[in-house]
């Protein structure tokens, strides 16, 4: 063969290649884009995108962040009630008001942002907005009586037969037959540190400080502990039991797997079945997923924390039986041998020869299990009825109160980044022991 002909074979077999590589990557694109096709039409993206909301999402967002205080009259007997998220343990004393609630003999007036008013009369309500004139309504046994400025009728105002609603930026009326309220939007958390009966409620931070310092420190916290709107003192034991369940969980595995470890690896176990039939259940206990557990233990024992705690246990026993045998398969067979040469029996043997050299990699498996099944616990403890997981969805189910989702949310994030941080320290101390060690 020639020269020249070498060099032609050669161009055209890499001409060959990347032709395969081009096609291979023309193939690989066109089922990328058949499967996102796939997808699009099998979750009917379309249907999710006509049903969603943005103005839902919007509400949604601005409750997680501030607070509404209604205003509402009873139709039936013209009672009047002020209370804070609408909860009878946010509601201000009789005859007490906000600022911006002023009332009188037979009328109620309510000042929102940008010069809109919304009146209570004898039987009536009146909602002055600017640029637009007053809208009339009248409760009735028949229905909502209501009459609007000339012209059309904004988008922002809904009515019918039974009922008025007014939804804009500075707040909200909604009329019906028994029942006329107002709220309104502020930033922040209200009564988030004091209710509304507490002497320190509407104190500066200054008076606060001088009053703890005065020696009422003790009922300061008292009232903030137990705080009948947020709940603190549940919230914190919750944050306690979310990491015992973990805690438990993961180093009750650890117990429990480092054991059987030794029956799955082959070079403590010398029966294949053996080692066989240890490795089967770890892999059928790792598969079934901690939910699953978790579900069909809360069935047999009922809902708890201890029910999340074993659910945990279960799991990471396979996890940890499988990572358990292929570390200790990895061990240095002369420090084993070095003990054994001293008389020491199997136990002894495994004491001083084995669990010395295991030990910083299991408690650095165990640890970032921990740290990691602490974010599983929340979603555990939501069906297991414990944890901070279980509040977490309570407030979510009554789509009331978002800013107390916010708040178990940060402290879920704020838990989470302690852990992992707490996690880490422990595993450096761990590896820099082991190095120190072999100094």
């Amino acid at each position: 063969m020639t020269v020249a002909n070498s060099v032609h074979l050669s161009q055209s077999n890499a001409i060959s290649v990347i032709s395969r590589k081009k096609f291979a990557a023309v193939a690989m694109l066109a089922v990328l884009l058949g499967y996102f096709a796939y997808v699009f039409v099998a979750f009917d993206v379309v249907g999710l995108y006509q049903k969603s909301s943005s103005e839902n999402a919007m509400t949604l967002i601005r409750d997680s962040y501030s607070y509404k205080v209604h205003v509402a009259r009873d139709n039936r007997s013209n009672d009047l009630s002020v209370k804070i998220e609408g909860e009878n343990k946010g509601a201000y004393p009789d005859g007490v008001t906000p600022d911006w609630v002023s009332v009188s003999e037979g009328k109620t007036v309510i000042e929102l942002t940008d010069g809109h008013v919304i009146t209570f009369g004898e039987g009536d309500v009146e909602y002055f907005i600017p640029d637009y004139g007053t809208v009339w309504a009248e409760p009735t046994r028949r229905g909502v009586d209501v009459k609007f400025p000339e012209g059309e009728i904004p988008d922002y105002i809904s009515a019918s037969k039974n009922r008025l609603m007014i939804k804009t930026d500075q707040g909200r009326l909604t009329v019906t037959r028994n029942r006329t309220e107002v709220f309104r939007y502020f930033l922040g958390w209200e009564l988030f540190f004091f209710t509304l009966d507490s002497p320190y409620h509407g104190m500066s931070v200054s008076e606060i400080a001088q009053r703890a310092v005065s020696g009422e420190a003790g009922a300061i916290w008292s009232d903030f502990w137990n705080n009948r709107m947020w709940l603190h003192k549940d919230v914190a034991w919750a944050i306690f039991e979310t990491i015992l369940m973990a805690f438990l969980g993961t180093f009750g595995a650890a117990i429990v797997a480092l054991p059987l470890a030794f029956l799955a690896a082959k070079n403590f176990t010398p029966l294949q079945s053996v080692r066989f039939f240890m490795r089967r259940i770890f892999d059928f206990i790792r598969g079934v997923d901690a939910l699953i557990f978790t579900i069909m233990l809360s069935r047999a024992f009922g809902p708890g924390p201890m029910t999340g705690a074993l659910a945990i246990l279960i799991t990471d026993t396979g996890s940890f039986g499988k990572m358990f045998s292929e570390t200790l398969e990895n061990i240095d067979d002369k420090q084993v041998e070095g003990v054994q040469s001293t008389g020491a029996k199997p136990l002894q043997r495994y004491r001083f020869g084995v669990l010395p050299q295991v030990t910083p990699v299991l408690m650095s498996l165990v640890l970032y299990f921990f740290e990691s099944n602490t974010r599983s616990a929340t979603i555990i403890g939501a069906i297991t009825g414990g944890g901070i997981g279980l509040l977490l969805t309570q407030a979510m189910y009554t789509q009331k109160d978002w800013e107390e989702v916010s708040y178990y949310i940060i402290l879920i994030i704020l838990m989470v980044i302690f852990m992992d941080w707490l996690s880490g320290k422990l595993r450096a101390m761990l590896i820099s022991g082991t190095s120190n060690d072999t100094m």
